[in-house]
């Protein structure tokens, strides 16, 4: 018994001895957090794919900015905001609809950023563009995420009572003279944020992942959206921490680790919700058939 317990407290004392985890940690937690907050949001606003189509549609800043010297954040932000302005002239002024307007756009930029990465200089490596680099990351950059964090986190503070209105209802938000096209740029400024956020964590691919699993895992235990937001902000915080672990002990990639939890929490919320779990409505359906059918 001693050697089990012993066995146990060294596989999660050991990691913590490296600087390198400790910051993979670090950065996991507030990145997940702050994913979590916004996919709160996104889930009941209906804005999965824009996730999708900022994560996608920032490539191209990143590898700019790689190429003149500048932090990743500022040209990651830059596309990212001026993607989301695209993605809302054209709806405005299209006849298309908009979920065919964010394919449009994120697939372009997307490939826009292939096409840049393979300008770059050959004995340069950009693949923790496309899939994170954690356990990598500097003290600028820990600096850089740090700073983002708290801002998108304040400004959530500050107007979350106006944005859930606006998720739930757009329009009694703007009958009780809230702006809702001011509301929708805010959201869709912290997304861009977030997804900056979130890229040194797991990359552009995973980003998105981060920006709707916590959420959708929030919204099927509970009903209430202040516990929504504090199970999203858990169940991102143990991914994170599991991910980081899991990449250690089994050398794995550390970004599909911490989507690999999250997702494997989405599982068991979506199966064994207590209100909204695919086996508790099936056994609460299968009396009633039996009650209907006299048996």
């Amino acid at each position: 018994m001693d050697t089990l317990i012993t066995g146990v407290v060294e596989w999660f004392t050991v990691p913590l001895q490296f600087e390198f985890v400790q910051r993979a940690l670090l950065v996991g937690v507030v990145a997940g957090v702050v994913c979590a907050v916004l996919s709160c949001w996104m889930t009941l606003v209906g804005w999965s794919l824009m996730g999708d189509a900022v994560s996608h549609a920032v490539l191209p800043g990143v590898v700019l900015s790689f190429l003149f010297g500048l932090p990743f954040a500022v040209g990651a932000l830059v596309f990212g905001a001026g993607s989301v302005a695209l993605i809302g002239v054209v709806n405005r002024t299209s006849r298309v609809k908009e979920d065919a307007v964010i394919g449009v756009v994120f697939t372009t930029m997307f490939a826009l950023g292939l096409v840049l990465i393979s300008r770059v200089p050959s004995q340069t490596d950009l693949g923790h563009i496309l899939f994170g680099n954690v356990l990598g990351v500097s003290d600028s950059e820990i600096w850089q995420i740090l700073v983002l964090a708290a801002v998108v986190l304040a400004v959530v503070w500050f107007k979350h009572r106006d944005l859930t209105l606006y998720a739930f209802d757009p329009v009694h938000a703007h009958a009780v003279g809230i702006n809702p096209r001011l509301l929708e740029t805010l959201l869709l400024g912290l997304l861009s944020v977030t997804v900056v956020i979130a890229l040194q964590a797991v990359g552009i691919i995973l980003v998105v992942a981060m920006v709707i699993i916590p959420g959708a895992t929030a919204y099927l235990l509970t009903d209430r959206f202040e516990r929504m937001l504090a199970i999203a902000a858990t169940v991102a915080a143990v991914a994170a921490v599991t991910g980081v672990y899991a990449s250690f002990h089994l050398n794995v990639s550390t970004g599909g680790s911490i989507v690999l939890a999250q997702a494997a929490a989405f599982t068991a919320a979506y199966l064994f919700s207590p209100r909204q779990g695919v086996l508790r409505r099936r056994r609460v359906r299968l009396p009633r058939t039996r009650t209907a059918t006299g048996s």
